[in-house]
């Protein structure tokens, strides 16, 4: 795999997993790789294997997402790739301290509020944004609306999860209408079914059918596997933003949910989402 030499590279939920796998794969090939969790244990793990930085926030607290941006900024001065790589099926509570769903947070809108509370140092390394997604989003009704999407009403967390994807979509395509001029690319990608941790705790009556058959093994791919699509958009060839701010499956441009071509409700989720977690839009 081409790449630059030292590039920093965030990778949120990089504590096993996906992100995980990605993280071994960018540092094997030279990057610095900042590995960021929610368990000291695994993280500083994964972290020490691949001798490298890690921080820690659970993002299911705003203000420790609040910290962790913080934190970076003060410890990198350029930030080359950040990966909204972190996420969610289960929750446990409902809603977080924060008073938003548990999934929605995790999966959305910690990643909207890291991403903008950095822009600035984005901005100046003319960074990549990459937001993993999934296929799942395009189960959601075609007539989701943006209070849908901000599960405005209770709604079970499998639901929440598809809605939290559509809204990554949306924001890498915001992203990319109000940053891409000044150079940063954003993109958003579908890793595959993924055998993960996911499955035992997320709540859904499919999955936990297909945990007790022992089929999940049988259809899903290994992390290792599904990182392919993160490290692909990291590296350093241009051409795998064009078209900017699209959402990819297997290395090429993929069919996202009908409402994430709307630029109008996009920019609305943009907007609302900044007023939510009291961001400057």
């Amino acid at each position: 795999m081409a790449h630059v030499p030292e590039r920093t590279i965030v990778i949120t939920g990089s504590s096993d997993g996906v992100g995980a796998a990605a993280a071994r794969r960018l540092a094997a090939a030279g990057d610095n790789v900042v590995v960021i969790g929610r368990s000291v244990s695994k993280t500083k793990a994964i972290a020490d294997d691949l001798g490298t930085d890690y921080l820690c926030a659970d993002f299911s607290d705003l203000a420790q997402v609040r910290a962790l941006a913080g934190d970076l900024r003060q410890r990198y001065r350029r930030i080359d790739v950040l990966a909204n790589n972190a996420g969610s099926v289960f929750a446990a509570d409902g809603l977080t301290i924060d008073g938003f769903d548990s999934v929605l947070q995790v999966n959305y809108l910690a990643a909207f509020l890291l991403t903008t509370l950095l822009m600035d140092v984005l901005v100046a390394s003319k960074a990549r944004i990459i937001c993993t997604s999934s296929s799942s989003q395009r189960l959601v009704r075609p007539g989701v609306s943006v209070d849908d999407l901000l599960c405005v009403k209770p709604v079970r967390p499998t639901a929440a999860y598809g809605r939290s994807k559509i809204a990554l979509v949306m924001f890498t395509r915001e992203l990319h209408r109000r940053y891409g001029g000044l150079g940063v690319s954003a993109a958003s990608f579908h890793p595959g079914f993924v055998n993960s941790n996911f499955g035992p705790a997320s709540g859904s009556r499919v999955l936990a059918v297909m945990q007790r058959a022992h089929t999940e093994r049988l259809v899903g791919i290994t992390p290792e596997a599904a990182c392919d699509q993160l490290v692909w958009l990291a590296s350093d060839e241009s051409q795998h933003f064009e078209p900017a701010g699209e959402y990819f499956a297997k290395r090429r441009v993929g069919r996202a949910h009908r409402i994430t071509y709307s630029s109008q409700r996009s920019r609305e989720l943009w907007e609302r989402t900044s007023a939510l977690v009291s961001q400057e839009a």
